[in-house]
């Protein structure tokens, strides 16, 4: 009986080395398949311009170098003589660690993908409007695509369990209730969800456009799943949720054109010659080079019982060109003014108004 138990221990010894070298053996030749692959791809990408390309086998050669010899041990463990209460875990978890590097490298795709979209549609150009829709698109869409891979994934594996299949079918008897609760519980997340897509194709905003909210003006910095990074003039982050800009009203001063026109309001006395502060501001303008050459116009807009009000507008390229343009015209206006016309600046008349004849209170007294 001993003799009996000695040759089964070591039949099973045996066996389990067998198979670990068959095992070992198939990991090598995935690792030698993968250092053929990416040798032979690099080789012929190495002149190569494709930025795709290149980027691709940059970014995939992790993903890669797990994945090839994960799929030779798939491969080869039917073919060893494991014990089945061995082979069936065993495979198991090789079958779990394929499908999350499938969706890694899913994942690395996507990711890829906007990254060189972005790369090739630069919004630091002036006229960067058609670049700002793109990079909305393509940041808001990625996260879509990652969030369905991550569910998809996590699904796959869960459907490997077969007690998670069991549990799927019993909540599938009752998805009514549990759709219910679920749909009440995360109706501000599929709000969220809907409004990124809405925000994706009618994009009421994007990327680095200059909006006013709640009363701040700023520039679209960030789009995220849920909410919106709205970056202040001062620096500062306004942040809003992504349902903001669909139910609320808002201005979007670079929805149709990165060009904007700007706004300085000056306010002088009657006496001033409106025709000399016109010809001023041409000056003004034409030798900053923050102004497009497009819009340079100078009005009386108001009156009131002590000063008239003159309006000036001046258009730039871009909202922030805009904003220091403005501030040029101010500084140098005020101090064409003080130069020249120091008499205009607004002043506060009082008329005193004396009789002829003084008044009998107004006699001195005897």
């Amino acid at each position: 009986m001993e003799n009996f138990s000695f040759s089964a221990l070591l039949g099973d010894a045996r066996t389990l080395l067998l198979s670990l070298g068959v095992l070992a053996g198939s990991a090598l030749i995935g690792i030698l398949v993968y250092l053929v692959l990416f040798a032979f791809f690099s080789r012929l990408l190495r002149n190569s311009t494709s930025t795709l390309r290149l980027m691709l086998l940059k970014q995939m050669r992790t993903q890669a170098r797990y994945l090839l010899p994960l799929l030779a041990l798939v491969l080869a463990l039917p073919t060893t003589p494991l014990p089945e209460r061995f082979k069936a875990p065993f495979e198991h978890f090789l079958t779990l660690c394929v499908i999350g590097i499938l969706g890694w490298l899913m994942i690395t795709l996507v990711q890829v993908s906007a990254t060189l979209i972005r790369t090739r549609y630069s919004i630091a150009v002036e006229n960067n409007l058609h670049a700002r829709r793109i990079h909305t698109q393509t940041e808001v869409l990625e996260r879509i695509f990652i969030a369905c891979i991550v569910i998809i994934t996590l699904a796959a594996m869960l459907v490997t369990f077969p007690q998670a299949r069991q549990i799927g079918t019993s909540v599938f008897a009752s998805a009514g209730i549990v759709g219910v609760i679920v749909g009440m519980a995360a109706r501000s997340t599929f709000a969220s969800l809907i409004a990124g897509l809405q925000v994706a194709i009618t994009q009421p905003i994007r990327i680095d456009d200059a909006v006013v909210v709640e009363g701040e003006w700023g520039w679209i910095e960030e789009i995220e799943s849920t909410y919106v990074v709205v970056r202040l003039w001062d620096l500062r982050r306004l942040i809003l949720p992504l349902t903001y800009f669909i139910d609320k009203p808002f201005q979007n001063w670079t929805r149709t054109t990165s060009e904007i026109i700007g706004t300085v309001f000056i306010y002088v006395d009657y006496t001033l010659p409106v025709e000399r502060v016109r010809e001023e501001l041409q000056n003004i303008l034409k030798d900053s080079p923050l102004w497009n050459g497009e819009t340079c116009v100078l009005q009386v807009t108001e009156f009131t019982e002590n000063t008239m009000q003159l309006r000036c507008l001046m258009s730039a390229n871009s909202s922030s060109a805009a904003f220091d343009l403005r501030c040029i015209v101010r500084e140098r206006m005020i101090g064409f003014l003080q130069k020249n016309y120091p008499q205009s600046l607004p002043t506060r008349r009082d008329t005193v108004t004396l009789s002829s004849k003084p008044t009998a209170e107004q006699l001195p007294s005897a």
